[in-house]
């Protein structure tokens, strides 16, 4: 009742790797790159018409249509729900952790607006993943590493303040010391986002053990750079500095 069947079952049926093969090679992007829209024009309701060949699109051989997918895996969640993002978006969604970078990138990019649509304890379960996000194929793809930063500074809010100093401190503390200068300012403005966490969140044990640990690892470097992090990390957050000195 909401669009021909003729039309849908074409569309479908344009996903078909071996149409892709023998009528165009990127027939098969095209249609990951629409399916967001196709998916809001039917409604959650008729979500099962497209399930198959969201999961044919995702294990594309294809690199481009995967990575498609992984950009807009988060307009679809938000189209879908938290119950069928659970059962049929976490899985795949899980695929594109594990991918080539140029998809993975798409899921890092909107990290944040996924796993806000997420439960608690099944957002939970991604904490120990957010660290594979350092480690890329290509080690001068440092602008990964940047949007990482920037991702956790806004997943920070998610996440409760002993998760935050057991699992996405140790991150920040490592993209400080990134060998590109720019990733290092984004993290410092990480670490002090991390700090005003725990004041927010009274957790003012956990600020001092991070901020000895701050000292420890760049205040008292051998190197100058290290020494230099810390001054910066001081000039961009001297407020939430001094609350917990």
């Amino acid at each position: 009742d909401i669009i021909p069947q003729p039309l849908l079952d074409q569309y479908l049926s344009m996903t078909d790797p071996a149409r892709a093969q023998t009528v165009d090679t990127e027939i098969a992007k095209h249609c990951a790159y629409s399916l967001p829209g196709v998916a809001l024009t039917l409604g959650r309701q008729n979500w099962h018409c497209l399930k198959d060949t969201y999961e044919t699109l995702a294990s594309d051989v294809q690199w481009k249509v995967r990575r498609t997918l992984a950009f807009s895996i988060h307009e679809l969640a938000v189209i879908l729900g938290d119950q069928l993002t659970a059962a049929d978006l976490v899985p795949i969604f899980n695929g594109f952790l594990k991918d080539l970078d140029e998809v993975r990138i798409g899921v890092l990019k909107h990290l944040y607006d996924f796993l806000k649509l997420l439960h608690a304890d099944k957002r939970r379960e991604y904490l120990y993943q957010l660290q594979e996000f350092v480690v890329t194929d290509n080690s001068r793809n440092w602008r990964f590493r940047y949007e990482l930063a920037e991702q956790l500074i806004l997943i920070l809010e998610l996440y409760n303040p002993n998760d935050v100093y057991d699992y996405l401190r140790h991150i920040a503390l490592t993209l400080c010391s990134d060998k590109v200068s720019e990733v290092r300012w984004i993290s410092f403005k990480l670490v002090v986002a991390i700090l005003q966490k725990f004041y927010a969140n009274n957790a003012s044990a956990l600020g001092l053990n991070f901020i000895n640990e701050l000292v420890v690892r760049f205040r008292h470097c051998s190197k100058w750079v290290g020494r230099q992090a810390f001054a910066f990390i001081c000039q961009v957050g001297m407020f939430s500095l001094c609350i917990f000195m």
